[in-house]
């Protein structure tokens, strides 16, 4: 099969999520993911655990499959002829480093497209590459606190704050489970890397693309902050009920303390919904505000608390009103749509997420391509033998 980056390649500076995920989509398209890591342990990613069978982290098996490892310190001098040469053979440098960093180890995009334009450089740093909070050090959770994701700000209970959404100040933020400025940074990257090379197909330039994940946490933020923007206030009685408080856009606690969710936005599933229920009399309420419709959510919640999970999903078979079981992960990966589309695809003993039909190859061992990606390159094997003596790769 052929694949739309089929000849594009990547050399990957990147250590831990932002990196790995964003090249990890590249590689998903066809790209040759070369993963440059340091010959003293590689990306840390390898040993955050839980680890699997083979010592190796979960984390980096799903986030680094369909790529190819060589091993380089990049500190050492003995290093820049080699960098230089693997630089010379590919189309897309992306690194993860701060940007003093990056200037520091003479990988930066300044440095590296003076020697060759065609070059397209990513650098996924904590907040770009400039402005005052350019070199500080952060991790998902300060993106997401800085941006109001944490804060209850708009009044999005969703966004991680419990308390009332009409009420954030005395909302208790919460640790997010899930790294949305992480993975957000990355979707930012690969878009904007293949934006780059489509804009070099026409000028025959290459691009720096400077991501920031403090920017792409911010990105999460435009549907809940939309009032805020346009209006400059946040009437919430003039909202998308989104925020937990009406029956129609809720989660609901069934006989046996499992949970169903409704999203019946459109008035049609709200009806299709109420019928279900037994319950048509509340249909004309689901625009319902204040004490009314505070009556409609608790009417709904004891109904809905009569019958079991299993017992409602029979009821509502195939029922057009956006109801669903609230599944745990491994549930999730049960559903019978997902084997269908060949989304889940186990090699060896790791079950990858991929888009249908790619060929998966496992996550690299450290190192394990050097030999070949070097020769490649035109190292020859006296030379990586006088460099892998000097601990260089």
């Amino acid at each position: 099969m052929v694949r739309p980056l089929d000849g594009v390649r990547v050399l990957d500076l990147t250590r831990l999520l932002p990196g790995a995920c964003a090249t990890l989509l590249l590689a998903d398209l066809g790209a040759d993911v070369i993963k440059l890591e340091d010959p003293r342990g590689g990306d840390p990613m390898r040993r955050m655990p839980p680890l699997a069978v083979d010592g190796t982290s979960v984390y980096f098996h799903v986030f680094n499959r369909n790529k190819r490892s060589i091993t380089l310190d990049l500190r050492s001098p003995n290093a820049a002829a080699v960098f230089d040469a693997l630089v010379s053979r590919v189309d897309v440098v992306v690194d993860s480093f701060r940007p003093r960093t990056a200037r520091r180890l003479g990988v930066d995009a300044a440095a590296l497209r003076a020697r060759h334009p065609r070059l397209v450089c990513a650098s996924i740093s904590g907040f770009g590459h400039t402005g005052p909070y350019v070199d500080r050090a952060a991790h998902d959770i300060n993106y997401e606190a800085l941006v109001g994701l944490l804060g209850g700000s708009t009044g999005s209970p969703q966004a991680g704050s419990t308390g009332s959404p009409r009420d954030p100040k005395g909302a208790e933020p919460q640790v997010p489970r899930l790294l949305v400025a992480d993975i957000g940074a990355a979707m930012h990257a690969a878009s904007g890397i293949l934006a780059a090379l489509f804009q070099r197909e026409r000028t025959g330039s290459g691009a720096f693309v400077d991501i920031s994940i403090h920017e792409a946490a911010l990105a999460w933020m435009l549907f809940p902050g939309a009032p805020i923007l346009v209006s400059g206030v946040h009437d919430h009685n003039r909202e998308v009920p989104l925020t937990g408080e009406a029956a129609c856009y809720n989660i609901y606690v069934t006989a046996d303390d499992q949970y169903l969710a409704l999203g019946a936005l459109e008035p049609k599933f709200w009806a299709g919904f109420c019928e279900r229920i037994g319950r048509p009399d509340l249909a004309p309420l689901q625009a319902a505000e204040g004490e009314e419709r505070a009556r409609v959510l608790a009417a709904v919640r004891a109904v809905m608390r009569t019958r079991t999970r299993e017992e409602w999903l029979a009821v509502f078979g195939n029922a057009d009103v956006c109801l669903t079981p609230v599944n745990n992960f491994e549930e999730a990966l049960a559903d019978p749509h997902l084997r269908d589309r060949s989304v889940l695809v186990r090699v060896g003993s790791v079950t990858y997420l991929a888009p249908t039909g790619i060929v998966i190859r496992p996550a690299p061992a450290l190192g394990g391509d050097t030999d070949d990606v070097l020769e490649r390159a035109g190292v020859g094997v006296a030379e990586r033998t006088r460099l892998r003596a000097n601990g260089v790769i």
